[in-house]
Order: structure tokens, then sequence, then C-alpha cells
């Protein structure tokens, strides 16, 4: 099937080396949020913001909070995705109406769906237009301090940037777990190991230089570690969750 979209979407892939003399254009920039604010979103709601940061400065700092992300000042610009209930906030106390939240998670799962779909429409506007980008989650490791730099209110909460620019460096197009893993139809049906034990061959021959681990033992390690409380707190702190 030859389809243009189709032929994009499966051949994605991040890009962490840019052209820093770069600019990326106005009409550029504006394609790619045009794209992310025209995603799917619960009801129309659209519960997300999304923070152009193309101050220098501000972007020096966000590198110095997360020195193994240097393209978050050597792109052409970094975007700031923010679960956004404080618009929401704003309708409930026009309309005079209570604002419980906090009394369950479910209010922060839809934004942050709403945030991620966005985020992954400017992610395909922006190969669209020859560019390339990358997700940077690692940003809620300093949630708090990067929320003072975007002067957040209460009820909003960074979920991820995005470098985009110009690639320097060709990538490769990375393997995705076999499809019995991931796809079911109807109801559950469980797997046997061994189709983990599978992709981690395929990703060790796929011999991606910053992996130094295979696939599953990284993960393995990483959820034996305590989750970063600092979102806990930071939804705390912004009236998100109790």
């Amino acid at each position: 099937m030859n389809n243009q979209m189709l032929d994009l979407l499966q051949t994605r892939r991040t890009y962490r080396d840019f052209d820093e003399n770069y600019q990326l254009s106005e009409e550029e920039l504006q394609v790619i949020l045009s794209a992310a604010r025209q995603a799917p979103t619960w009801m129309n709601g659209q519960f997300y913001s999304i923070f152009v940061v193309k101050d220098s400065s501000i972007r020096e700092k966000l590198v110095a909070m997360n020195p193994g992300n240097p393209h978050m000042l050597k792109s052409s610009v970094f975007l700031i995705f923010v679960a956004d209930l404080n618009r929401s906030k704003k309708v409930a106390d026009k309309y005079e109406v209570d604002f419980p939240i906090i009394e369950g998670i479910d209010p922060l799962l839809t934004a942050v769906t709403d945030t991620a779909l966005a985020m992954n429409s400017a992610t395909l506007a922006a190969e669209s237009l020859g560019l390339g980008s990358v997700i940077v989650g690692s940003i809620r490791k300093d949630i708090d301090a990067i929320s003072q730099l975007l002067n957040l209110p209460d009820y909003m909460f960074p979920v991820a940037g995005m470098s985009i620019g110009k690639p320097t460096v060709e990538m490769k197009v990375k393997p995705r777990l076999p499809e019995e893993a991931i796809v079911f139809y109807d109801t559950f049906k469980d797997y046997d190991y061994q189709v983990i034990e599978k992709y981690d061959e395929t990703m060790d021959k796929f011999a991606e230089a910053r992996e130094t681990k295979i696939w599953s033992q990284k993960f393995a390690d990483y959820f034996s570690q305590k989750p970063n409380t600092a979102v806990d707190q930071f939804l705390k702190d912004k009236k998100i969750q109790k």
C-alpha cells in the first residue's frame, strides 16, 4: 500500500543530533504547533498547553539540570508540553461550581493523554517538514525547578519536552516488540517469555550505541528503583492530586 502518511508513521525515528546553525522558520514552527493543536482530545477539552522555549538562557538552564540532553540547547526550538487543568479551573470559577479534581486520578489521566496526543502530532508534523525530533521525558526529574522557570500556576503539570531541528546524523528505524506482545484481539492472551527474549536478541543485533544493557535488563533495573516521588509531591503542591 503506497501511502505517504503510513510511510511517515512506519519510518518515524528519534534524532538527538541537530545542526546548530539551522533556524526553524516561523512558518515551520506554526505548521508544527497547528498540527499539535488539531490532535484528538477528550470532549474537545484540549487539556494541555505548549511552551515554545526560544530563550537560550532558559534552555541553558534546562541542559544544566539535564546534561545528558544537550540537544535541548542545540536544536532549533525546544517545546515543553504541559497537562493543563488550570484552564478548566478558570471555567469552574466563572460558573461558580466545585472543582474536586484531587478526588480521583481520572482528570490527570485525561489531561496527560490529551498532552501526549498533541505531542505525537507535533513529531509527525516536524518529520513531514524534513525535520527531526526527540521527546524528553526526563524533564520530570526536575519538575519543580522547570515549573518555576516556566512560571506555571496551580493545576499545570509538565509532561515532556521536545527538541526539534535539522538532523545531522542519520538514524535507523528502531525495531519494536513483536506483535504478539503488543496487540490483542478481543481479550488478553498471555504469551511465552521467549517473545521478550527474541526481542532482546533483535535489539542486541540492532546495536544502538547509547544502549549498555539488553532491553529487558534495562527495564527490570529501572522499575526495581523507587519511582520519582518528586512528581507525586509536585502534583500535591499544584492541587492536582491529594
